[in-house]
């Protein structure tokens, strides 16, 4: 089922359009997300010329387009059957990667290890998670799935998937291509500018 009708992005506001409109506009006067992108767009242009406009608008919108998505994955099907966008993802990982520890399940799920070890808790408490010694040195432990676990992942991943293609049909294969690749590149960029990663 496709889903309605999507609202294009505004561009990036000229010179002459952020000269003709300066003042900051009300909650109110701002129907959607993208309104208020473009709002911020002129107030940074006057308050910061030399602002990069276009990075920002970047990452205000990978932002945004990010956090909706998720917001919807959680609320319309992980929530529903007693999980979360993170139970999703730790379940996820296990479930491809096989066993792992909890530095290891941190860093391929992008979650802190404090995050990873909390979530863990709750999944062993549901039977979904086990832990075990690592052969290798019994202060460690390596989490694997369980039975129930298995099913579940398997059964969250349908429901998933489902919903990413509904999202996807807004996109030609072309352009999930592209921008796939658009993200891996910006993705890259992390060494080159140090950027930190979660801990």
């Amino acid at each position: 089922m496709p889903l309605a009708d999507r609202t294009e992005p505004p561009a990036t506001p000229t010179r002459a359009s952020t000269e003709a409109s300066t003042a900051t506009p009300s909650a109110a006067a701002l129907p959607d997300y993208w309104s208020f992108v473009q709002a911020a767009q002129r107030r940074i242009s006057e308050e910061f010329p030399d602002a990069d406009l276009a990075a920002n608008r970047v990452f205000l919108s990978l932002n945004r387009s990010s956090s909706t998505a998720v917001y919807d994955f959680e609320s319309s099907i992980h929530r529903p059957a007693g999980g979360t966008w993170s139970s999703f993802r730790l379940l996820l990982a296990l479930w491809v990667a096989g066993p792992l520890n909890p530095h290891e399940a941190a860093r391929l799920t992008g979650m802190s290890r404090a995050a990873v070890s909390n979530l863990t808790g709750t999944l062993v408490g549901k039977d979904l998670l086990r832990r075990e010694a690592s052969a290798a040195d019994g202060r460690s432990v390596t989490l694997h799935l369980t039975e129930a676990g298995q099913e579940k992942i398997r059964t969250a991943f349908r429901a998933q998937n489902d919903r990413e293609s509904q999202w996807a049909e807004a996109l030609t294969e072309e352009e999930q291509h592209t921008l796939v690749t658009l993200l891996e590149k910006l993705m890259e960029q992390r060494e080159r500018i140090g950027a930190r990663a979660r801990k």
